[in-house]
């Protein structure tokens, strides 16, 4: 089993390595094949009616999850054999594609920059990346606010969510992180995939309870850090996180929108921050400086918690029979 300490090195390498190389070739790339597995077996099961689909649902989130989960094991269990100099680096390897913080960002910026040119059709294009709603109605505003939504809830599902996976399940738990979370972008919604999809989106809101708190929380102390409104963050995550559908992605994006004051509007669904102005392209560039300040204090954080229980976890493993 690997070790809290060598978890944190990999972690550190991993983040690096998104950093420096971003995602690899799609050919090869392990979320792409989740992706792929997910669909095939999506096309084969039914949506109605709502029994047999709810059933169908359960069958297709502990396939794929366990999948998943059985990938990461194997890797991680075949490594475990290798010198730390080789094993290291390698986990680090099947870790990194698991997120995509660097990938998150580029796609931000690609909407910003046909926002500053005054190109909307290409930054409904370029927002189909980041968000599933319709943006061909969307004007600079909107199409400005779905940026930082999707920002700001992607520091939690790409980010903080799946490191702490890592931290308690290794790449085990990173995978099945993983996969669940895909599955809920695939299925997880009203309309079609109403009962097929809620099994995946269950236990995606369980699996996310904690990181998009934890995320909310380094918003506003990163928020704090920037010099931005840490105490508008704080008031609007509290007042406004209920909003959204969702119980998590409430949190991250109300405090990102009360941290910069804007009003984060998807029409018809919610308004968070509502009396705040509405965002401008240059709000998207301090969205983003905020979402990096905060997952490097969020992972600040994680090493230090993590080094803080390392003593314990020895102690029980030195316990055990």
């Amino acid at each position: 089993m690997t070790s809290v300490r060598e978890r944190l090195l990999i972690l550190f390498f991993a983040v690096v390595l998104d950093a420096v190389m971003g995602e690899p070739p799609a050919a090869f790339h392990p979320v792409v094949g989740i992706g792929r597995l997910a669909r095939g077996l999506e096309r084969r099961l039914p949506v109605s009616p709502p029994g047999r689909a709810l059933l169908a649902g359960a069958f297709l989130t502990s396939v794929v999850a366990g999948l998943a989960g059985a990938a990461g094991l194997v890797g991680e269990s075949l490594l475990q054999r290798l010198p730390p100099v080789i094993r290291l680096p390698a986990q680090s390897l099947l870790l990194k594609p698991t997120f995509a913080v660097r990938e998150l960002l580029a796609a931000s910026a690609r909407v910003r920059r046909c926002l500053a040119q005054g190109d909307l059709p290409g930054a409904r294009a370029a927002v189909r990346h980041l968000v599933s709603r319709d943006p061909t109605a969307l004007d600079v505003p909107l199409l400005a606010a779905a940026t930082i939504e999707s920002l700001a809830e992607n520091a939690s599902d790409s980010a903080i969510g799946l490191w702490l996976a890592y931290l308690i399940g290794g790449l085990p738990g990173a995978a099945v992180y993983r996969a669940v979370n895909t599955l809920d972008a695939m299925v997880g919604y009203r309309g079609r995939y109403e009962y097929l999809g809620r099994s995946a989106a269950r236990l995606d809101d369980l699996l996310n309870l904690l990181p998009s708190r934890l995320t909310a929380g380094l918003l506003i102390l990163g928020a704090a850090v920037d010099g931005a409104d840490w105490r508008g963050a704080a008031v609007t995550a509290w007042r406004d996180h209920s909003q959204t559908a969702s119980p998590n992605a409430g949190w991250p994006m109300s405090a990102m929108a009360g941290a910069l004051g804007v009003e984060l509007e998807k029409v018809g669904q919610y308004r968070l921050g509502q009396g705040y102005r509405r965002p401008t392209p240059e709000d998207v560039i301090r969205a983003e400086r905020l979402v990096v300040r905060a997952l490097f204090l969020g992972l600040l954080l994680l090493v230090l918690a993590a080094g803080r229980s390392a003593p314990l976890i020895w102690m029980i493993r030195r316990s055990s029979p």
